[in-house]
């Protein structure tokens, strides 16, 4: 109103679709709302919940990831919160989650409750699909212990594992999936898609890659590789669709620039350390046959002769 909203403007711009209701009485613009990322309609999501609901909620799953910062492959339209008992189930779109809050399960992000990070990467990990599980908790212990290129905290990372791990029930519903997710999770990786990459590097019998590697380059640079195949001699990188982009904005240089100096970087690599260098991005992680493929393409493919190692018959060419 202060705005110069009053109730009728207010319906016309609602009826226009150039206003966009939140929850009741509360509004955006919509043209505000299209930029927004799977995360950041989340957060909003759940702020527009906190204002008016009678009871202040606690946020958890999703809906707490991403008031950590942690990323979400997609949008389940719902907001999560943790219920005390009693209080009804599920409705269309308030996922009401049962749970025990121990000490320190509870912490308030920007004036919002949501389960810790511990809390929320265990929740996460035991509730969902192993893809955004594995994300999640790479995201969280890149938070933790990630300084710089090659600064890596393991202390810090365990002890962030430790903390999610004692939150698991000992007869809980998902704790198996969710102690093998924290022990694979690693913060080096960078992005959704270097967690996916690896996930599925796993499921084709590669040996677990080394993450961010460094490759010393001309006049004293460093290059970091994304994966180590250390088992086959190989290298891989995850392109995911916006990298370009985003390097020739934070750079300040074009495109086309970015992709020759790109280039440029993966010929020293190869030439430098006799490794095969292959791409992939977004498509290619769907299924492990379709990365298989890829790597399969440039002449890379799993050891099956290494002890342990699950075969991946769907990922020949």
């Amino acid at each position: 109103m202060a705005l110069g909203f009053d109730s009728r403007r207010i319906r016309r711009e609602v009826e226009s679709g150039r206003l966009t209701v939140l929850r009741r009485g509360l509004f955006a613009r919509t043209s505000e709302l299209e930029p927004l990322t799977v995360e950041d309609r989340t957060v909003l999501r759940a702020r527009a919940y906190s204002a008016i609901a009678a009871i202040r909620p606690i946020f958890a799953g999703r809906t707490a990831a991403a008031m950590h910062g942690l990323p979400l492959l997609s949008d389940d339209g719902k907001t999560h919160v943790i219920s005390p008992n009693g209080r009804p189930g599920s409705g269309y779109e308030i996922a009401r989650h049962r749970g025990q809050l121990g000490d320190g399960d509870v912490t308030e992000v920007q004036g919002v409750l949501c389960t810790s990070l511990p809390r929320t990467i265990a929740d996460i990990a035991r509730m969902e699909s192993e893809e955004l599980a594995v994300s999640v908790a790479d995201a969280g212990l890149r938070q933790a212990a990630y300084r710089s290129p090659g600064a890596y905290d393991l202390a810090a990372a365990e002890a962030l594992k430790e903390a999610a791990r004692a939150t698991l029930l000992p007869h809980g519903a998902g704790r198996a999936q969710a102690r093998r997710v924290l022990d694979f999770a690693d913060g080096r990786a960078q992005l959704p898609g270097e967690s996916i990459s690896r996930i599925r590097l796993i499921e084709l019998g590669f040996a677990v890659p080394s993450l961010q590697v460094p490759v010393r380059g001309p006049r004293g640079r460093v290059y970091w590789v994304d994966f180590g195949l250390d088992d086959v001699g190989a290298w891989g990188e995850f392109d995911g669709k916006a990298k370009y982009r985003e390097l020739a904005s934070a750079e300040k240089k074009s495109a086309a620039d970015i992709v020759a100096e790109e280039k440029a970087r993966e010929d020293w690599i190869r030439g430098v350390t006799k490794r095969p260098v292959v791409r992939w991005g977004w498509a290619d992680i769907a299924d492990a046959a379709t990365l298989g493929r890829r790597l399969a393409a440039f002449g890379i493919r799993p050891n099956h002769s290494r002890p342990g190692a699950p075969r991946a018959d769907a990922a020949s060419p």
